[in-house]
């Protein structure tokens, strides 16, 4: 397929993916958006395109892979610490113990929490705040996956439990 017969074909499908992206996203603005996006994709990745395969699959395929990695990056992005005027703040669920479904509490009290727990709980933990996948953490650590989640999970409700201490003064 000639450049101009990829620009030409992908051209075509432009009504079809802003239809497709509408259905993903129910926003015209971000609909259009991904369409533009998934038209750069195409475009820089056409050497990756297969001969005699189905195009508009492809081209679809890409839309459907940027919305995911999209949302993927969003949901990553409201991690459970934020950072705001120089301090991290850990969010719990909302919790009949707490006034407010938000606890925030100074870097220096989460930090000093952190430090406490044992090596067998910190130092997945560390490992997950630091961005790394469970499956990743479970390789270097040489632990099953279930005993990583499991830590993680507890070391949470530690930290929890603790900091909860800090609401009760």
């Amino acid at each position: 397929m000639t450049q101009v017969q990829f620009n030409n074909s992908l051209l075509s499908l432009k009504d079809r993916l802003m239809y497709y992206a509408l259905s993903l996203t129910s926003d015209p603005d971000k609909a259009n958006d991904l369409v533009q996006e998934t038209f750069l994709k195409a475009l820089y990745y056409r050497d990756k395109f297969t001969q005699n395969t189905n195009f508009s699959a492809w081209v679809h395929t890409i839309m459907k892979n940027t919305f995911i990695n999209d949302y993927r990056k969003k949901v990553k992005a409201r991690n459970t610490f934020y950072g705001s005027n120089n301090e991290l703040h850990l969010k719990f669920a909302k919790s009949k113990l707490y006034p407010s479904p938000d606890s925030f509490f100074s870097s220096k009290e989460i930090v000093k929490e952190i430090r406490n727990l044992t090596d067998e709980y910190r130092i997945p933990f560390r490992m997950f705040l630091d961005g790394y996948k469970y499956k990743e953490i479970a390789e270097q650590l040489n632990l099953p996956l279930g005993t990583v989640k499991s830590r993680i999970f507890f070391t949470r409700k530690k930290l929890e439990k603790s900091l909860r201490e800090f609401t009760e003064d």
